[in-house]
């Protein structure tokens, strides 16, 4: 016997229908969320295992490497067929090959000219001086020579200073007593030459200090405190300051500036936890003045924070029209419109997020079809038009030139690839927020192209801050602001110094002498690194 539903068993059928139907729907909107999270945080995953296991280099397949030879590919095949056709000719006669002719000369390079030279004489005992034919003596006739390195190692010595008394050997009322000379630290336990040596061991070549002092010590020191050492340290860079103000407005007159900033610790800031974050702010040119002809000169300066206040303190004094060069961080973009400065944005920082999406995923995805791929050959387009440019070292109007046949097209392919997938990826995956970057920036990434002149990349600046980088992995932190302060204004001078090819050592060392002595704006003018006179050693 089968019995008929009524229509309410068919109501609550379907009703019971309508809720399954809808737990179903949202069962798979939860695991569209989840898969989606699952992606992402394995996305971030890989990135953080390539950031700590991988090789830290960007460069990607040699495909990638190989668009760097795309605009100069005719000069690169013709430069080997014409070599490998001289190579033809130069064989013998005999249809013997000889490719030793054709070969880099290999062993040891000359050792540098301007080295001091010892020279050691190696000559014959009187008894060997004959001729075993004859009897007669053997003349000199030349030499065969040969040269070694060699190294004298440190000397610690003491400086003794003593100031002559004179009196009046008639009378006790004259007694006069030689002057010594005026120190950068009065009463000083060290000497302008061991100041010298101390910074730029830490800042040049990351020494920390208890390294340095075990290093004197061995060498016939005696036992120094660190914290003395320190103390004279923060003594010579407040000392320098009137150098860094010159070098600051050399710096702000200059038509092209790069800037960046990096983190330092600062375990005694009032105010804050030794745990927290403070920054080392970086400013460059790499032609002063404002033709932007003179010297280039490297800045540091230290901030608490990261603050557009701070920012406006650094940059203000800046002309307006001149340029900025830094990556996406927002307060630049506000430095710029407050100063009326032509602001352009780094591809190389671009890149890079491209470069972190494509390495996240598995290796056998990262094919040439690949989105980040498709941007990382383009990019790679407009940094092969700046290789080209340096490797015939074109003029500011042939690369503008070059730049606007060349790059300007390739700008509107990666326009019209960007607007067609920027609303189509996750925003928050690696390639999204790769694609949102390249947006916020693009106006300023496109710049480079109206001007010659105009540099592609924020690199230079990257590499001024890599020196304080290293250093900081070995010393660690700053104790105090002070010492914080210090510290930007001896990085200061020592990369200026590299950039010009100074020796930082033997700047300071002159500098730390003459500086005492200073008195008028021209006296310091004179001790800038490019315009100090040396001692002769």
């Amino acid at each position: 016997m089968s019995l008929t539903p009524s229509t309410e068993d068919i109501a609550a059928l379907q009703e019971a229908l309508k809720a399954a139907n809808r737990r179903s729907e949202s069962l798979a909107g939860e695991l569209i969320l989840v898969r989606t999270e699952r992606d992402l945080l394995k996305e971030r995953l890989n990135k953080f295992m390539r950031k700590i296991f991988a090789a830290k280099s960007e460069v990607g397949t040699q495909s990638q490497k190989d668009m760097f030879f795309v605009f100069n590919e005719a000069e690169v095949l013709g430069a080997q067929a014409q070599a490998a056709a001289q190579e033809d000719e130069d064989t013998n006669d005999d249809g013997v090959d000889a490719p030793a002719h054709k070969r880099a000369r290999r062993g040891r390079k000359p050792l540098d000219p301007a080295l001091a030279r010892h020279v050691v004489r190696h000559e014959l005992p009187e008894s060997e001086r004959v001729c075993p034919h004859d009897g007669a003596t053997l003349r000199e006739i030349g030499v065969e020579a040969s040269e070694q390195l060699d190294i004298i190692p440190q000397q610690v010595r003491v400086i003794r200073h003593e100031r002559v008394k004179y009196a009046c050997p008639c009378c006790d009322g004259t007694l006069r007593l030689a002057p010594k000379p005026a120190q950068v630290i009065p009463k000083g336990l060290f000497s302008e030459g061991l100041l010298a040596w101390v910074i730029a061991s830490k800042y040049c070549d990351g020494l920390p200090l208890y390294r340095q002092a075990a290093l004197l010590g061995r060498f016939g020191g005696s036992d120094l405190s660190r914290n003395t050492m320190a103390a004279s340290i923060v003594r010579v860079g407040q000392a320098v300051q009137p150098i860094l103000n010159l070098l600051r407005d050399h710096l702000l007159d200059a038509p092209l500036t790069y800037g960046d900033e990096t983190q330092i610790q600062v375990l005694k800031e009032p105010g804050k936890s030794a745990q927290s974050k403070s920054y080392m702010w970086v400013q460059m040119a790499q032609g002063s003045g404002p033709d932007g002809t003179g010297p280039p000169i490297r800045l540091f300066a230290y901030s608490p924070s990261r603050s557009t206040a701070a920012a406006q303190i650094l940059y203000a004094g800046m002309r307006g029209g001149t340029v900025l060069m830094t990556d996406g961080y927002a307060v630049y973009d506000q430095i710029a419109a407050a100063n009326r400065l032509v602001h352009l944005a780094c591809w190389a920082h671009c890149r890079r997020d491209f470069n972190d999406a494509l390495q996240a995923l598995p290796k056998h995805a990262r094919g040439p079809d690949q989105l980040a791929a498709q941007f990382m050959a383009l990019i790679g387009k407009l940094y092969a038009v700046e290789s080209r440019g340096r490797d015939l070292k074109l003029g500011t109007e042939a690369l503008l030139e070059q730049r606007q046949l060349h790059s300007a097209p390739v700008l509107k392919q990666m326009e019209a690839l960007l607007l067609a997938n920027l609303h189509s990826v996750l925003p928050g995956s690696l390639l999204g927020k790769a694609l949102h970057y390249l947006s916020s920036q693009w106006s300023k990434l496109c710049l480079y192209v109206t001007h010659g002149a105009y540099p592609i990349d924020n690199n230079a600046c990257e590499n001024s801050i890599r020196p304080f980088v290293i250093g900081r992995r070995a010393w660690l932190f700053a104790d105090t602001v002070a010492g914080a302060n210090a510290s930007a204004n001896l990085y200061s001078l020592l990369q200026t110094c590299a950039a010009n090819g100074i020796d930082g050592y033997r700047y300071l060392r002159a500098l730390l002498v003459a500086l005492p002595k200073a008195q008028t704006a021209d006296d310091y003018e004179a001790l800038l690194p490019w315009s100090i006179t040396m001692p002769a050693d």
